[in-house]
């Protein structure tokens, strides 16, 4: 019998949300990604995925200083002079804990046309206008061209960007792990409710021994 929830180890990708400088501040009004154990999770997580040869897309946000293409609950506060995720800003970049070429710095233009930037071999980025990362983005059919069927998710905010793209990602029929020790502002009732849809709950430890380890043989 077939298990359609299962994760597919061999067809996985990571996708971190807002590990960028602005989101790392303490007391950051865009959400604020926790200690720096938090930040070292979200990293042990990219790198075991890069030794598995798995891909990797930074969804990340950029905010217009107009505000016009912010997310509503935040745009009077733009409007009004809030510079936070500016585009070309140092706040945009991703953190150095997951940055996998310091040295080039996010195109904003071309991720606010919506193009993907790659950083690295396997390794992305992507702007993403609203909180679920399969609005209005081009991830689902990039996803689709590598083959993948299964998405690892952390970063920053379970309530808002990682909620949001479960429930899309479900509705698409990708196969979802969510790792908690990596993701800001993941409650137990929270992952509790994820569980009860067919998500796949793995700390970080777990994820990386389970992606890295080699294939099992198949009994006799």
């Amino acid at each position: 019998m077939h298990d359609y929830t299962n994760p597919e180890r061999d067809r996985i990708a990571l996708l971190t949300f807002a590990v960028q400088k602005d989101c790392a501040e303490p007391g950051s009004p865009v959400g604020y990604l926790g200690s720096g154990r938090k930040l070292a999770r979200i990293g042990e997580l990219a790198q075991g995925f890069r030794a598995a040869g798995a891909p990797i897309v930074h969804l990340v946000r950029l905010y217009r200083p107009d505000g016009s293409n912010v997310d509503a609950c935040r745009r009077r506060a733009i409007e009004e002079g809030l510079r936070v995720l500016m585009p070309g800003s140092c706040g945009v970049e991703l953190v150095p804990e997951i940055n996998p070429a310091p040295e080039t710095r996010l195109d904003s233009a071309a991720l606010l046309s919506g193009n993907l930037q790659e950083l690295a071999a396997q390794e992305w980025a992507l702007y993403r206008p609203r909180w679920g990362a399969f609005y209005r983005t081009s991830l689902e059919d990039h996803l689709k061209s590598l083959g993948v069927s299964t998405i690892a998710l952390c970063g920053s905010n379970f309530s808002t960007a990682i909620r949001a793209t479960v429930y899309e990602a479900s509705a698409r029929d990708f196969r979802v792990v969510v790792v908690p020790d990596a993701i800001a502002g993941a409650g137990e009732e929270d992952m509790a409710e994820l569980g009860r849809i067919g998500v796949y709950l793995m700390k970080t430890d777990c994820c990386v021994s389970w992606l890295t380890s080699p294939p099992r043989p198949l009994a006799a």
